[in-house]
């Protein structure tokens, strides 16, 4: 049985004093949460308070994204060191956002990932297709082409530190959510997926997380279905009660 993991993405929403304070409530309000790992991605500039108010906590802290160097004339830009000497541990890669609002690549994604695994960080790889993919019937092609390149050729150990989300664009702070069928549906073939790149072991241990307006009108039937490990929470995440909601999920 894999161990559920909830992650929330502040996006670019709360300035340092709103994220410390936010993290306070959840330090408090999470405290009795249970069998679940938890985390909360801030922005950069929030990062090592974050971490500092969380610190001795059940949850864990992370960068919503990072490059692939580990120095250099890089203006903006975060790298893995600069990440970890945060306090933090989690990183977001391939976020839909990224894609298609900065124009990552998947090539792109590759090499970010190759830098986390080689620091020490814990990835959350975000793969998802857009609304005219999943309307052509290109849901499938789309998700292998971005788990194989990431993925692909990777030791079976490396593969294993890594945490799948699937996120379908369509379903990303627009309200609109895939069914608990339909996740799980593309869950199960990213899980054969990973089996292909790697083994079976590795695939039944590695958690896929569903990301996509997640709430907690609709986290218990998502988190019931059996390849459904987790939810990396956007909007949801921002206010603590919601979020205590979705980490306390019920039913499974």
């Amino acid at each position: 049985m894999r161990r559920a993991f909830i992650a929330g993405n502040w996006k670019m929403y709360k300035d340092l004093n709103e994220a410390v304070a936010l993290a306070k409530e959840l330090r408090a309000a999470l405290a009795d949460a249970g069998d679940v790992d938890i985390g909360v991605c801030t922005n950069a500039v929030a990062l090592a308070s974050v971490a500092k108010e969380l610190d001795g906590s059940n949850i864990a802290v992370g960068a919503q994204n990072m490059y692939w160097e580990a120095e250099g004339a890089f203006t903006g830009e975060i790298s893995a060191k600069m990440i970890l000497s945060a306090g933090a541990k989690l990183v977001i890669l391939g976020h839909s956002e990224r894609r298609h609002v900065f124009g990552e690549t998947n090539e792109d994604v590759r090499k970010k990932l190759d830098a986390a695994l080689a620091a020490g960080l814990s990835p959350i790889l975000c793969v998802g297709e857009l609304i005219e993919e999943r309307k052509a019937g290109k849901t499938e092609d789309v998700v292998r082409s971005q788990v194989e390149s990431a993925l692909k050729d990777r030791p079976a150990d490396e593969v294993a530190k890594v945490t799948v989300a699937y996120e379908p664009v369509w379903a990303i702070g627009t309200g609109e959510t895939a069914t608990p069928e339909q996740a799980q549906d593309v869950h199960a073939f990213i899980r054969k997926l990973l089996a292909s790149l790697a083994d079976e072991g590795v695939a039944e241990k590695i958690r896929i997380q569903y990301g996509g307006s997640v709430k907690p009108e609709n986290v218990d039937g998502l988190m019931a279905k059996p390849d459904i490990d987790g939810a990396l929470v956007g909007g949801a995440a921002l206010k603590a009660d919601k979020f205590e909601r979705i980490v306390k999920f019920q039913g499974v």
